[in-house]
């Protein structure tokens, strides 16, 4: 299974989005018809202008019959808060936690629409299952952090909880490699019982 690093791999790539001329009626429509609290709205070039959300409903069409007349363009927020499609998902969860939102625009190099992220999505890499966690670990441990033959490294994982045992030459690595463990996406703790070879 892929690892889950970054927005890319936990995002909803089939997006609901509004164009520039949207009137508020089709607006209205579209978000009780997917049942979302905000849209992004796109340029001709396919690039994320602004984000219209209910709160901008309320508070620019109320008390008027607006809904032929007001478009996206006049009732979006400007300018839009997105995410890159490569930004870490720790980062896109600080992101979102700073701002209150729900759910966040993902873009390209170029601004252009991608898919969207949201709380919920963000939550998958606590889904991941158990070995491909411990997958990971091995992969990163005794590929570029432990000298080939210089360690002897168990790692058992269960429910995202991370026990690491054995015994390793270089003392810094009894911990560093519980603290690179808890890095990894979907690890929810680390426990340690490894011990340094080297002795006095």
């Amino acid at each position: 299974m892929k690892h889950m690093r970054t927005v890319n791999d936990v995002m909803t790539h089939a997006v609901v989005s509004l164009d520039l001329a949207a009137p508020v009626h089709d607006i209205v429509a579209t978000m009780r018809r997917w049942g979302f609290g905000s849209l992004p709205v796109l340029s001709p070039e396919g690039r994320v202008a602004g984000v219209v959300s209910e709160a901008d409903l309320l508070a620019k069409a109320e008390g008027t019959d607006a809904s032929h007349t007001v478009t996206a363009a006049q009732l979006m927020t400007v300018p839009p808060v997105t995410v890159p499609k490569d930004a870490s998902i720790a980062g896109a969860a600080r992101l979102m936690a700073r701002g209150h939102f729900k759910r966040l625009p993902v873009v390209d190099g170029g601004g252009r629409l991608v898919g969207v992220v949201s709380r919920g999505d963000l939550l998958k890499i606590y889904l991941r299952p158990d070995e491909d966690i411990a997958e990971e670990l091995r992969e990163l441990f005794m590929t570029r952090l432990i000298p080939s033959g210089t360690a002897t490294v168990r790692i058992h994982v269960d429910h995202g909880v991370v026990r690491l045992d054995g015994d390793v030459s270089d003392p810094a690595l009894v911990g560093v490699l519980p603290r690179i463990a808890r890095s990894v996406p979907g690890v929810v703790d680390v426990s340690s019982g490894l011990h340094s070879k080297v002795t006095a």
